[in-house]
């Protein structure tokens, strides 16, 4: 059935065992689906005085600011283009609520597999509990399970991909 809002038409996911479940299974042998080449360029935390290069930092009040936004605009696009990810600074977000939100998304990981299940990724969605974007049998995959629910626009929550355990995640 098509969904009216959401952000699943922009992708899906084959269906992947969680990764839970197969630790909780595994022998010696990691399967391959999970083993990647080494690679020599890549940058870990705590490399930099190595590579030359730190992870991203971008500082939101800067963005706003008329005499950098231009500056801190530029370490955006390069953040995203290099990168795919960064760190954002001075949002606003008060740190109880980030700490609240940590918790309970630990608290929600720990669940027995049966519990977060029923918020399982649908085919042709990117929303629910699982692996997001495995379009190949020969693609590789992250060690790790994930939670993906938008937050916003409201217009666009499907809360049935929502966790109802922990109940901090409704509000």
């Amino acid at each position: 059935m098509e969904e009216k809002f959401g952000f699943g038409r922009f992708g899906g996911s084959l269906k992947v065992d969680s990764v839970q479940a197969l630790a909780a299974n595994l022998g010696p042998e990691i399967p391959d689906v999970y083993v990647r080449p080494e690679r020599k360029d890549d940058i870990v935390a705590g490399d930099e005085e190595d590579s030359g290069e730190s992870f991203p930092v971008i500082d939101f009040g800067r963005l706003f600011d008329s005499k950098c936004s231009e500056e801190e605009a530029a370490k955006l696009h390069s953040a995203c283009q290099g990168w795919g990810f960064f760190q954002l600074v001075n949002h606003g977000i008060p740190e109880d609520l980030i700490s609240k939100l940590r918790q309970d998304t630990e608290e929600f990981f720990k669940l027995p597999l049966e519990e977060k299940e029923k918020i399982a990724l649908l085919p042709g969605q990117t929303e629910g509990y699982g692996q997001i974007f495995y379009q190949s049998k020969e693609q590789k995959l992250d060690w790790g399970d994930r939670l993906a629910i938008v937050t916003f626009p409201p217009n666009y929550k499907q809360l049935r991909f929502w966790p109802t355990n922990p109940p901090f995640f409704r509000y």
